[in-house]
């Protein structure tokens, strides 16, 4: 497996006098020039590219807690959504249209065969599928130890070709029901937290789902034990083939150097879990937004994220990070079009 690297020093030094040489006052650009220069350090150049090719992944697939009363919705709405992104109707369809971001759907593990799709569609989207659904993680493994590590090669192999193909930065997405359930079992582990700081209400679950969905993941920890000291066989343990694909898509871009751009509790999820598999990895992460999920804040504290955006969002689908898009894009044109004081 490759190692990552951390963005270029070199270039952030640059972009830091550059941005200290604006004809701005000193701090007067906050956090977009923050950004601007962990943009320019990713890119290895000053000024930072414009970031004309923008590609979202959104990885799809079903979790057997989902039976379990942790959701507000049934796991059907899984491959109704997966259609509903084909045709290019859902929410972050919308803004990717808007924000020119390519959209990209992959069924990892959605209990379904899509059978009704045309069979180069199907097979575009079912092509790195490892199984139809994942295990309920309170009561067996998600995944076992070769589908964990087919997920994560296939998520590398997907960041991989998106870069290939150009993409200058990547935005992961994500589409289950339930899926919160283990995103959450993964911060907990992750963090050494237990359930209680972690769980929150996902598609917006009462109070007494609130407190099932809670055991749910605390019988999921204590089922897993040591083996959360792991991250790839916590992965195994309480993941999805989804967020296994997830953590490989995230883990591949870091190593290749290109950014990304994090969305809510899911992708936040992966990415410290790919943080824990390579150190490091985090440095080429930005948050799109602030999800309302606890587990989300507490993982990107933990990586020393702070969001782009606050918007109280809990849509998913990569959402929150295409709608951020142009907090980035708007970070490099400062760096790149302001005059300098020198100049003037």
């Amino acid at each position: 497996m490759p190692y990552v690297s951390a963005p270029s020093d070199i270039a952030r030094g640059h972009a830091a006098k550059r941005l200290a040489a604006l004809a701005t006052p000193p701090g007067a650009l906050g956090r977009l020039g923050e950004t601007a220069v962990w943009l320019a350090a990713c890119q290895g150049q000053v000024p930072p590219a414009p970031l004309d090719r923008v590609r979202l992944v959104i990885f799809a697939g079903d979790h057997g807690v989902a039976a379990h009363g942790v959701s507000a919705f049934p796991p059907a709405i899984t491959g109704a959504m997966v259609r509903t992104f084909l045709a290019g109707k859902a929410g972050v369809s919308a803004l990717a249209r808007t924000h020119g971001v390519a959209v990209r759907v992959l069924d990892l593990g959605v209990d379904e065969d899509f059978d009704d799709l045309d069979e180069s569609t199907r097979s575009a989207l079912t092509a790195h599928k490892v199984r139809r659904g994942s295990g309920a993680i309170h009561l067996e493994d998600a995944l076992t130890a070769e589908q964990t590590r087919a997920a994560l090669d296939a998520g590398a192999a997907v960041a991989r070709e998106e870069i290939q193909a150009g993409a200058q930065l990547l935005i992961s997405g994500d589409m289950g029901i339930g899926n919160t359930t283990p995103a959450s079992a993964l911060v907990a582990a992750g963090l050494g937290l237990p359930a209680s700081e972690v769980v929150g209400r996902g598609t917006g679950i009462g109070d007494e789902a609130l407190v099932g969905k809670t055991a749910v993941v605390d019988a999921a920890l204590a089922r897993a034990g040591a083996r959360t000291a792991d991250p790839v066989e916590t992965l195994t343990a309480l993941g999805s083939a989804d967020l296994a694909a997830t953590t490989g898509y995230l883990l591949a871009a870091a190593q290749e150097g290109v950014p990304v751009l994090l969305d809510g509790l899911m992708s936040v999820a992966c990415a410290l879990t790919a943080d824990r598999v390579e150190p490091g990895a985090a440095a080429w992460f930005a948050a799109g937004h602030r999800s309302t999920e606890p587990a989300q804040s507490l993982a990107l504290a933990k990586m020393g994220l702070e969001p782009l955006l606050d918007l109280g969002l809990r849509l998913g689908e990569g959402s929150g990070a295409v709608a951020a898009v142009p907090v980035l894009r708007s970070a490099g044109s400062l760096l790149r079009d302001v005059a300098l004081l020198s100049e003037l």
